[in-house]
């Protein structure tokens, strides 16, 4: 398998199968394009006519977007828990997952994902924060239903599918200091250790590369790459 990525600084929507495919021990090849250049739409062409990241190439199949690339990976690897086991629990993880895909788009617009720096906390808007108090209950609940009795801190005990659609949010609350209940913070930084996010972001501040429509207009008070 291949996957064609974006910025991983940047990226949040290849970040998605990329952390789930390694917090499976998924085996893939990968070529990370910069966003927004000529390089990008040149590559990007080749292996997706969309235009998007990410895709994944396995052998004659092509898929090209990131829910669909979960998906794909369920059928795939029917021996991996890519979503969880129990029924109820999974028609909970795909609900979510479709919500996380097609909604919150104030916090996406207002808050682009950047690995590269943190922001201190403010009022971001009245839509941004119907956006955020939405997450915290979807989180809370699912936790609550079907995570609660296991030794794991993610949304369904074990890390899945729904925890990668997730994880672009997490870095967001995180990265624009967001307050949240003491029981989100613990999921948030489940996410945040889990090896597979830490090898992402180390190689996301080794990037040279600037997308100035996810630089917000604001000082950062803390800065991790060094351009």
């Amino acid at each position: 398998m291949h996957l064609t990525l974006g910025n991983k600084c940047y990226s949040s929507w290849s970040l998605r199968p990329w952390i789930l495919m390694k917090a499976l021990g998924i085996e893939f090849t990968e070529t990370v394009l910069p966003l927004n250049t000529d390089t990008f739409y040149a590559e990007i062409s080749k292996v997706s006519a969309a235009g998007q990241v990410p895709v994944l190439t396995d052998g004659a199949v092509t898929v090209w977007e990131s829910l669909a690339i979960l998906e794909y990976l369920a059928d795939r690897r029917r021996d991996l828990p890519v979503w969880p086991d129990d029924p109820i629990a999974r028609a909970h993880a795909r609900c979510v997952s479709a919500e996380m895909h097609s909604g919150f788009r104030a916090l996406r617009s207002a808050c682009p994902m950047n690995l590269g720096k943190r922001f201190a906390v403010r009022d971001r808007g009245a839509d941004v924060a119907k956006d955020v108090a939405r997450i915290i209950t979807v989180w809370t609940d699912a936790r609550k239903s079907f995570g609660a009795n296991t030794s794991e801190r993610f949304l369904y005990g074990a890390f899945c599918a729904a925890d990668a659609m997730f994880a672009p949010v997490v870095t967001r609350l995180d990265t624009y200091s967001f307050d949240v209940p003491h029981d989100i913070r613990s999921y948030m930084d489940a996410v945040l250790t889990h090896p597979a996010f830490e090898a992402w972001k180390a190689a996301a501040l080794r990037e040279r590369w600037i997308i100035d429509s996810d630089e917000v207009d604001e000082p950062a008070i803390e800065t991790f790459r060094n351009l």
